[in-house]
């Protein structure tokens, strides 16, 4: 365990604490006297300030910020509620203030990576318009005292099976990159133990299922080394004066760090792009990356139990695609789930989670019918793109709006009425049911027998 990292870290932010709350006031006063941001060397100032201000970590999550959603052409307020939670997690929904038509219920699964929920700021922007939407607003560990106990992967999935639980019957997962594993683990967990609970569907976006397929640079480092090198070299303490102290942790600026070195020309273009724009005038470009490096460099921790757990099941041992992996002591059997749709996406681009790796899942469940999986493959997109940004709004969650409501029971009921005209209708999913347990009494239709 490297006991120095953390403190060097925290008291290297200290040091330099002042020097950046200089910058913040200085860009401040310049903002309140317009003609010092009017000449060339006064814009030259401000974007001088700006960069050493917002090259820092930070160790807060950023607000959702999300206000207000179109909702069938209307603006309807958001309001964010805690429908449960642990030290570790809160189940945040965000509820609609004003009255709307019944919507799907969604519990988004966020990654436990390095950065907290809000990364998914605009996933959960665009689902808002046709769901109901709930996610695991994960905590920082830094803030958990020790006396809360341990977060290994079982507790994670134990996390997301309550949090299911607590939505109810027939909800909707979707799950981002790191979590697509243990969100199959909780599904596979609840179907096995016949649990009411089971949601209609589930979303594994961009996620490890079966790193062996396809390895990318972060699975050849996962295996470059044995576990105990992770836990020497990676994990450290928690420093004293946070709630969490003396926590064994791994950092979140050392996983931020690690995904920055993956592509440092990107980043460095981007930081030289955000001197330049603010410099000669032009604040649009300025401030989209601002509010893009503001939200990556707020990090969070995780404990280091987790960490070392999911490195050596998911990336290391493949447990999983193995059908090795246990939680709680009972063995994980994707094949259980007969009932609950899957969609499994991937990015073409992806550098992280790379195409093959997630579509696994459709081999594993091999207990669901064909007509209930689904997989896709998005071109042009790396991984962020799967989950974020015009691909996603306008290719990708089309897809899996349309996968949710198939599912929704009151959008599959057997046989339903247009209020309009008054005809009587079965749809494809009653049908196919009925095709499968021989009981055509809910359609209204004869049996073909």
């Amino acid at each position: 365990m490297n006991l120095l990292a953390y403190p060097c870290y925290q008291w290297f932010a200290e040091c330099t604490r002042p020097a950046r709350a200089w910058a913040a006031c200085m860009r401040v006063s310049m903002s309140m006297w317009p003609l010092s941001t009017s000449t060339s060397p006064g814009r030259t100032l401000d974007a001088w300030c700006e960069l050493f201000e917002c090259c820092a970590f930070s160790h807060r999550r950023p607000p959702f910020g999300i206000d207000a959603v179109d909702v069938d052409g209307a603006t309807v307020p958001i309001v964010e509620h805690a429908a449960a939670g642990t030290p570790f997690g809160t189940l945040l929904h965000f509820r609609k203030a004003l009255p709307v038509a019944r919507q799907p219920r969604v519990l988004i699964v966020a990654p436990m990576s390095g950065h907290f929920a809000t990364l998914l700021r605009g996933t959960v922007r665009t689902m808002l318009a046709d769901h109901d939407v709930y996610i695991t607003d994960w905590h920082n560990p830094r803030d958990i005292p020790l006396r809360a106990g341990r977060f290994g992967f079982d507790e994670y999935v134990r996390h997301v099976i309550d949090f299911i639980r607590h939505i109810g019957p027939d909800a909707h997962v979707l799950a981002i990159c790191q979590p697509t594993v243990a969100a199959l683990a909780a599904v596979a967990l609840m179907a096995a133990g016949g649990d009411p609970a089971q949601p209609a569907s589930l979303t594994l976006m961009a996620g490890p299922i079966d790193c062996r397929v396809n390895p990318t640079k972060v699975n050849a480092l996962a295996t470059s080394r044995p576990i105990d090198w992770f836990a020497r070299h990676l994990i450290s303490v928690v420093p004293s004066g946070f709630p969490g102290a003396q926590r064994r942790v791994y950092p979140g600026f050392v996983q931020v760090g690690a995904f920055m070195s993956m592509n440092p020309d990107r980043h460095a273009s981007s930081f030289s792009d955000l001197y330049y724009e603010r410099a000669k005038g032009d604040p649009a470009k300025a401030d989209a990356l601002r509010y893009f490096y503001d939200e990556y460099f707020a990090t969070a921790d995780l404990t280091a139990e987790f960490y070392l757990e999911t490195v050596e099941k998911v990336f290391q041992q493949y447990a999983l695609a193995r059908g090795e992996l246990t939680v709680g002591g009972q063995l994980v059997e994707p094949a259980a789930i007969h009932r609950t749709a899957l969609l499994t996406i991937e990015g073409e681009k992806d550098d992280i989670c790379a195409v093959g790796q997630t579509v696994a899942a459709q081999e594993l469940c091999s207990g669901l019918p064909p007509y209930l999986k689904t997989h896709h493959v998005q071109t042009g997109v790396g991984h962020y793109g799967v989950f974020n940004g015009s691909r996603w709004e306008s290719q990708i969650y089309p897809i899996v709006r349309a996968t949710i409501h198939d599912n929704e029971p009151y959008d599959r009921t057997a046989g339903k009425t247009d209020a309009a005209t008054g005809t009587r209708y079965v749809t494809l999913h009653a049908l196919l049911a009925a095709r499968m347990t021989g009981d055509y009494r809910a359609t209204g239709e004869l049996s073909p027998n």
